[in-house]
């Protein structure tokens, strides 16, 4: 890779470099913000390394916004944002033994003395913050100089411990994983429950850590291993391996497989033994972790942007079978997602007998170009979840024609939709079999309608009965029906024909989130009822106007009117109308907000990355000031504020004229209001 990438000529390097870096960064935010990685682990480094390759190369060629000068993803704006004093970096990749011991070569020149080998744990960087012993805060990495605090999360994992046996204050670093049998178990759960499976056990970690309701994260059985500090001073260790027993003592979980090796014949034996024990495992790991042991000297070499030059991660080539595919079968899921899997010849793969494998989406089976009868390569993504790494073209059958992605669902015959912006193909009828049963299960469920003995057990008979079709069926049950089902005597019958009848008279919020429509979750079907009253006003509203609902935006916009706009849905709204379902929102107006002030009645659009607050609290602050916040731009907006990496909004408002501040003159407003209120007005200054 890098010998070809040394080919190229300068012009030829920024052409590929320029390909690379908005596909890195669209795969890296699936990865590390939106827990829901898009490509196998093994093509994003290959991809990843040709841009580090190229950018050694033609240094000059380095753009600040290139995934290899930031550590991690996007910060979250659900949490509160914690500044790292020290930043918190990545390790720098090698995917040969050659360029690990090139590494290695070149550290003993400085004469670093003994190295530590420790195991490369698949899951998520977090930091702990100890004062005097207590634990005072916990974070992510985030972007290596701020992450999100979650804390009250990370208190519900047992292996962290909350008091320290000694008084100190000292902030500890480390990961956050979900073991192999969690990960398993968790998937297993919400495949029953008709939810999306996790990718891998990373993926599954990082989405738990992220709940807004620990409860959650506690159910999650996540764990931990510690292995760094952001400052050694207040510990008595000076070497790495010295430190991990120190943190052991402190009460901190951390790996005892970590081994203190001499030269380059030690690293080799270290990763070779557990290259052929890493399935044995209890948890997953991606490859070793090669540091210099002296503190002092890791200390000494420093790092760079993103990097330490005193450590390397040697990633472990994937583990790959070839098998056949001889038929692909779709099925569906809650939210109507068709989902391809790969039938397969069975196959021995890390211990385990493969015979299916996820294709994900069309998208991805298209891009991958997989056909019955072909020969493909299979690893286990995160050593656990069987995929499809690529076909084998001197294998495939000279007869071979191109799979033909399916028009209609395979449970109903609806024609499927495949809406914008979106990789998967979907089943948008209200009434196809696949889904009714779970979406009925969410229906009823506490933030939805709040139908109280309408679980899952009891939506099965009804459905093996043939009482219900629909959600608007249950509203048409009667006592003698429900006498008839196991276990359902007759003060269950009359317990849930009342919670029934109760929930007619939900506010209009509730039965817009219950249709499950995609997209539209229990916040933004309040602010979408509280916008439009009535369930006939959103039914009849345009895109543009749903997506200038503040928090809504253009997505849950597109899918809220593709979904009114089924004809078997709206049969189904008619129905939930005649069986007296209200359809207007009823829930208490806002409080009242400012008349008078500099923000008072302007139009205010909010874009790009905020480092000094979440948009969420600055659209609350703006509100309070009598400002209403929109999510897109037009001649009626006022105000438009740019954060870092604004994209299509900044240039409307240019485009239009419309004023622009930058962070640093919304932030000087907030701490005066009354300066511009006294004698400003609104400039055009941009960032």
């Amino acid at each position: 890779m890098a010998d070809s990438i040394e080919t190229l000529t300068k012009a030829e390097a920024e052409a590929l470099a320029t390909e690379l870096r908005p596909k890195l960064r669209q795969w890296g935010e699936a990865y590390y913000t939106s827990d829901a990685p898009t490509v196998e682990d093994s093509v994003y480094d290959q991809q990843y390394a040709q841009l580090v390759a190229i950018e050694e190369k033609y240094p000059d060629l380095i753009t600040p916004d290139s995934p290899t000068q930031n550590v991690g993803g996007a910060i979250s704006t659900d949490f509160s944002k914690v500044a790292h004093d020290i930043p918190m970096l990545s390790l720098g990749d090698v995917f040969s033994k050659e360029e690990l011991m090139d590494f290695i070569d070149h550290i003993t020149e400085n004469e670093t003395g003994d190295y530590n080998c420790e195991l490369k744990i698949d899951g998520l960087a977090i930091s702990l913050q100890y004062e005097n012993g207590v634990l005072v805060q916990g974070s992510t990495r985030g972007n290596g100089l701020i992450g999100e605090d979650i804390t009250a999360n990370l208190k519900t994992i047992p292996s962290i411990p909350t008091k320290l046996t000694r008084p100190l204050t000292i902030e500890v670093r480390g990961e956050c994983y979900m073991p192999k049998q969690s990960f398993l178990d968790l998937n297993a759960k919400r495949e029953a429950e008709g939810k999306p499976v996790f990718a891998n056990p990373r993926n599954a970690a990082a989405g738990s850590l992220r709940q807004l309701d620990t409860r959650v994260t506690a159910e999650r059985k996540l764990s931990t291993f510690m292995y760094n500090v952001a400052d050694y001073e207040p510990l008595t260790s000076r070497t790495q391996s010295g430190m991990l027993d120190e943190l052991a003592e402190l009460g901190f979980t951390t790996n005892p497989t970590y081994r203190v090796v001499k030269d380059e014949a030690d690293v080799d034996a270290f990763i070779d033994y557990y290259t052929q024990r890493r399935d044995d495992l209890a948890y997953g790991i991606d490859g070793i972790v090669v540091k210099v042991n002296s503190l002092p000297i890791q200390r000494q070499m420093g790092a760079t942007v993103k990097v330490p030059r005193w450590a390397i991660a040697y990633k472990f080539p994937p583990e790959e079978a070839a098998t056949i595919v001889r038929d692909i079968e779709w099925t569906v899921g809650r939210t109507g997602v068709v989902t391809p899997t790969a039938i397969m010849d069975p196959v021995q793969l890390a211990g385990t007998t493969v015979s299916r494998a996820s294709l994900h989406n069309p998208d991805y089976l298209q891009e991958k170009d997989i056909r019955l009868g072909d020969t493909v390569m299979l690893h286990k993504a995160g050593d656990i979840i069987p995929e499809i790494s690529n076909y084998l073209p001197a294998k495939r059958p000279a007869d071979s024609v191109a799979y033909v992605i399916p028009t209609h669902c395979p449970s109903c015959e609806a024609e499927l939709v495949h809406l914008d912006d979106e990789v998967a193909l979907r089943c948008i009828n209200p009434r196809c079999p696949a889904q009714l049963a779970e979406q009925m299960t969410h229906f009823a469920s506490r933030n939805a309608m709040n139908i109280d003995g309408l679980g899952p057990r009891i939506i099965g008979q009804l459905f093996d009965k043939a009482y219900v079709t629909d959600v608007a069926d249950l509203y048409k049950l009667t006592f003698d029906q429900l006498v008839t089902l196991d276990k359902f005597g007759e003060k269950s019958a009359n317990n849930l024909l009342n919670a029934l009848d109760n929930s007619r008279n939900n506010s209009l919020e509730r039965l817009l989130f219950g249709l499950g429509i995609r997209h539209v979750g229990n916040k933004a079907a309040k602010l979408i009822a509280a916008q439009f009253k009535t369930m006939a006003a959103i039914m009849a509203a345009q895109q543009d106007e749903i997506a200038a609902i503040d928090s809504v935006g253009e997505t849950i916009a597109d899918s809220l009117v593709t979904y009114f706009g089924n004809v078997e849905v709206q049969q189904l709204i008619q129905e939930l109308v005649d069986q007296g379902v209200n359809m207007t929102y009823t829930s208490a107006p806002a409080e009242e907000v400012p008349t008078t002030g500099f923000f008072a009645g302007k139009r205010v659009v909010l874009t790009g990355k905020l480092t000094t607050m979440t948009r969420p609290d600055a659209a609350a602050w703006l509100e309070s000031q009598g400002a209403t916040v929109t999510g897109s731009v037009s001649k009626k907006t006022d105000l438009v504020i740019a954060g870092t990496d604004a994209g299509s909004k900044l240039t409307k408002a240019e485009s239009l004229n419309v004023p622009v501040w930058d962070e640093a003159q919304f932030a000087a407003e907030m701490a005066d209001p009354k300066a511009s209120e006294n004698g400003g007005k609104i400039g055009n200054e941009t960032s």
